[in-house]
């Protein structure tokens, strides 16, 4: 039971939330009502999971020694040794195996090659990329838009430009927000990744202000567009941009104030504050969308 336990673990099954991107072409190209597509968002949805499972596992592999010196990655079940190497080596050939079968026999040949785009990307991040500055957050960014690019493929869906910038802003966010936190933690005497020896605290809190100032003003510019609004049939877009606002200040709130940004999706699944807002602007969104009488 303890050795099922920490396969489950180690694959952080938490993360999965991120491959979320994938069903956004699907609303957004309204294709909610076409069973072909989303029966294959799913298995894309499915494949992911399993990839980036894999993807994981080769991390903590990669990095055994190093979580067993961080505050908190020492828990993780390859470096408390609660699962051993070959264990885990084992567990990632079979998720890498599952999501490829999965990819060629149900999935578009575009949606493989995209798949193994992420995976080349992940190992050259693992062994390589994470520990450049600057290049380690583009490259989290660059995963959650190769996601977008998979969804909107399995539903036959043309990928907007905005979706696009949006995604890849919101990543970078993100991903500057978890530098912040590693930031934090090195200045106590936990050295996280070699990274962080091109950041300091003041870069990287200016560069979240820039990406939060840039995400906003994108966003709305998205909202008042001609095109957007004929494409979705309304003027009234704009309003969503109030829970935009609101869930950036809270993010800034949580990074700058209450100094948590480690995980962006332990605070997505625990903070019923950014729970809410996400929800009201799907909401808002869907409603307006949904609801007007124009569909393109």
């Amino acid at each position: 039971m303890q050795r099922l336990k920490a396969c489950i673990q180690v694959v952080r099954p938490h993360q999965f939330i991120k491959n979320g991107f994938i069903w956004l072409p699907l609303v957004f190209g309204y294709k909610v009502g076409d069973l072909h597509a989303v029966v294959q968002t799913f298995w894309a949805f499915a494949v992911f999971c399993f990839a980036a499972g894999g993807v994981y596992i080769l991390n903590d592999l990669k990095d055994i020694k190093e979580d067993r010196e961080h505050p908190t990655k020492r828990l993780r079940p390859l470096a408390s040794g609660a699962l051993s190497p070959s264990d885990a080596i084992g567990l990632l050939s079979i998720l890498i195996l599952v999501a490829a079968l999965i990819s060629f026999t149900l999935l578009p040949v575009m949606f493989a090659a995209l798949l193994g785009a992420y995976l080349l990307l992940n190992v050259a991040y693992s062994f390589f990329l994470k520990n450049l500055a600057i290049i380690d957050v583009v490259c989290v960014a660059i995963g959650f838009v190769i996601r977008v690019f998979a969804g909107g493929i399995v539903a036959h869906v043309v990928i907007s430009h905005w979706i696009i910038i949006m995604t890849f802003l919101l990543a970078l966010f993100l991903a500057l927000a978890k530098r912040r936190d590693d930031l934090l933690l090195s200045s106590n005497g936990h050295n996280t990744r070699k990274s962080l020896n091109g950041y300091n605290l003041e870069f990287v809190s200016l560069s979240m202000i820039l990406m939060a100032s840039v995400i906003i003003v994108s966003y709305i510019l998205y909202c008042v567009s001609p095109e957007i609004q004929q494409r979705h049939g309304t003027t009234h877009l704009y309003l969503t941009a109030l829970w935009v606002v609101v869930g950036i200040l809270r993010y800034l709130q949580i990074t700058f104030v209450e100094q948590r940004s480690g995980s962006p999706t332990l605070i997505f699944l625990k903070d019923p504050f950014m729970q809410t807002v996400v929800f009201c602007w799907m909401l808002t969104f869907v409603l307006l969308i949904y609801g007007s009488s124009h569909k393109v």
